[in-house]
């Protein structure tokens, strides 16, 4: 691999787990948790997802625990929102904002790293995909929240259709690298549509529909 290439992937990884890190954080901080709560859930976040790529295609130890800089970056991000916190969530969907990058980065870089161990197109875009939405799924549960990923709105689909452009490029024989940034564009871009314009994958028509109240909760706890 090009040296230049490898320099873009390792800026993109630090950038996606600082992403990842700061919406965990960020989401510790509102459930009012103390310190060490906002660092392990930090932690948590930015490196769940690539920890199970990583021991699903046999990269062990995994990437997170082979130096020290994951862990501080994802501490720089704790200790960050835990002083700066109330100031950062009075900003705009800023846990969403952060989530989006962190989920693009992720998806994209998981993908080719699978191919690159030799795994199955379609198999490798699946943990892509797992690669992106794991830190955000274990992040839900553990501040008991419902999942993002199992709801209505648009995540996994922003993840999938960024993992498809790094799919195709591999298909056609194109070099990967090249359409990095534009797939955690894509992904991006679809995740912040979605988040603004309330766009969502459709749920079954019998469902029952939640309560005002229940939604006007739900929509509070993530501003």
């Amino acid at each position: 691999m090009h040296p230049i290439d490898t320099v873009l992937l390792s800026l993109l990884n630090q950038v996606g787990t600082f992403a990842f890190a700061v919406s965990g954080a960020l989401v510790a901080v509102q459930r009012k948790m103390d310190i060490f709560g906002v660092l392990v859930l930090s932690f948590v976040t930015a490196v769940s997802g690539g920890i199970v790529r990583d021991l699903l295609i046999g990269s062990v130890p995994p990437a997170a625990f082979r130096d020290w800089h994951m862990l501080s970056i994802a501490v720089v991000a704790g200790v960050v929102c835990f002083f700066a916190g109330p100031w950062l969530i009075r900003l705009s969907y800023p846990i969403q904002l952060f989530d989006a990058v962190g989920l693009g980065i992720f998806a994209v870089i998981g993908t080719q790293k699978a191919l690159q161990f030799g795994i199955e197109p379609i198999m490798a875009g699946t943990l892509g995909v797992v690669s992106g939405i794991g830190g955000g799924v274990l992040r839900d549960v553990l501040a008991n929240r419902d999942p993002v990923v199992l709801n209505k709105d648009i995540y996994a689909s922003a993840a999938i259709a960024s993992v498809l452009v790094v799919l195709a490029a591999h298909a056609l024989g194109w070099q990967i690298d090249g359409v990095l940034l534009p797939a955690v564009a894509l992904c991006f871009m679809l995740r912040v549509l979605a988040i603004y314009r309330g766009w969502a994958l459709p749920i079954a028509p019998w469902s029952p529909r939640p309560s005002p109240q229940a939604s006007d909760v739900d929509s509070m706890s993530d501003r």
